[in-house]
């Protein structure tokens, strides 16, 4: 049994890394039984891949045991010859969501730490899939959401240069049940994480619900085969959003998207809402999509003809077109040094080789006041006092979208050359 669990797992990295493998991996360990299984299943790959591994925990420091947890990681690791880091995380501040907040602590935390290593290996399973599966049904998710977790998520680099990582799961078929089989075998110890067992989490309600819809057949293999339909159904209606960007959609100056109202308004809703979407992270850089609700709220405004807010985004119905551009709201308060190489709203890059003592802001209503009456304003007012500008204390030297000041170099750097390849990459 637990020979055909590791050729499950080889054939599983073999399948997510391809057929060249990488120098380096690194790995994220907590301590818990399916993470403890991922070590000893990839060190056993990574001897015969002759992959370098290293082995990372992230201690929350939200628990007194964490850190002994760590430390038992750090053990195991040295056993089988692996370096080991303790990434701690001193963030939370007790207000919002906080298992969102872990989560996205992890992946900051991850990124500075794995150097090299261009894939970091996590260890979510089948069980994890399922679990997803029930919570976003019960959120009333779309074909978007019930794809679930991908088995490879790739997280992209600094906004304007950089190198981003994969994050590979490669236990996404394989039960957690069977994990911990495979670590009692082996005499492998691990740590139970008691929130695992806390009903206040949503996935621990997935958890206890799908143990009671075994018998109408829902089991945890059912919801896995569903999730992977469902991620074949999002790639093929991604595949569809991206051509309709190809022909309806182009790029403005100032960093907006204009969409073609009259050609787009005959196209299905569904594809509709995945441009609109994919408009607004082009432009936001946010790393999640807008609920479905409110992006098809923002929609219908917009096709009606009235202006709509959105992911920090305006969109704003014109005669002949949408446009997509950032919220002045949203960028109000971002204001950064303009030395060579500054980013500012994670997308505009300064690239004047001088440091002039000068900010990057908004343009805003301060500084269109200053310009005064625009000639031929190449965009609408709202859209210009979100686009960058240089100021020097409360005087505005240049507004290179308002054609305003001397020639200055803001350049903008996209998550993506244009929309479509941004929504086949999403």
């Amino acid at each position: 049994m637990f020979v055909t669990l590791q050729s499950r797992f080889d054939q599983a990295m073999d399948r997510l890394l391809g057929p060249q493998r990488p120098e380096m991996i690194g790995l994220s360990v907590s301590g818990g039984g399916d993470s403890m299984a991922l070590m000893h299943l990839a060190a056993n790959w990574a001897g015969r891949a002759k992959v370098a591994l290293g082995v990372a925990t992230i201690d929350h420091g939200l628990r007194p045991e964490s850190a002994a947890e760590a430390q038992m990681v750090a053990r195991a690791a040295a056993a089988l010859n692996l370096p080991h880091t303790t990434l701690c995380w001193t963030g939370w501040d007790g207000q919002g969501n906080l298992q969102d907040a872990a989560r996205r602590a992890r992946i900051d935390l991850l990124a500075g730490w794995r150097g090299a290593a261009r894939h970091v290996l996590t260890g979510h399973t089948a069980d994890d899939q399922a679990e997803t599966f029930l919570m976003r049904l019960a959120r009333g998710s779309g074909v978007e959401g019930l794809a679930a977790m991908r088995p490879v998520r790739v997280i992209p680099g600094p906004p304007g240069g950089g190198e981003g990582f994969s994050l590979v799961r490669p236990l996404l078929e394989i039960g957690r049940d069977e994990l911990r089989q495979y670590l009692m075998h082996l005499g492998i110890t691990w740590a139970e994480d008691p929130s695992n067992e806390d009903p206040r989490y949503d996935r621990i309600k997935a958890r206890q619900a799908l143990a009671h819809l075994q018998p109408l057949g829902l089991s945890t293999r059912t919801l896995l085969e569903t999730a992977q339909r469902m991620d074949r159904a999002r790639r093929a209606l991604a595949a569809r959003a991206a051509q309709v960007a190809a022909d309806m959609v182009q790029a403005a100056p100032g960093g907006d998207l204009l969409i073609r109202r009259a050609d787009f308004e005959q196209v299905e809703e569904d594809t509709r809402l995945r441009v609109l979407a994919g408009a607004l992270g082009w432009i936001s850089s946010s790393p999640y999509r807008p609920r479905t609700k409110a992006l098809c709220r923002a929609l219908q405004e917009a096709e009606a003809g009235k202006p709509a807010t959105l992911q920090g985004c305006l969109i704003l119905p014109g005669k002949t077109h949408l446009r997509i551009c950032r919220e002045f709201q949203a960028v109000r308060d971002t204001q950064v040094l303009a030395v060579p190489g500054a980013l500012w709203d994670g997308r505009w890059r300064y690239s004047a080789n001088e440091n002039n003592g000068l900010q990057l802001r908004a343009l805003g209503e301060d500084g269109l006041s200053q310009i005064g009456r625009i000639q031929d304003a190449p965009a609408p007012r709202a859209a210009l006092a979100a686009t960058p500008s240089l100021w020097d204390g409360p005087r505005l030297v240049a507004a290179p979208f308002a054609g305003f000041g001397p020639p200055c170099e803001i350049i903008l750097m996209p998550p993506a050359p244009d929309l479509d390849s941004y929504l086949l990459s999403h």
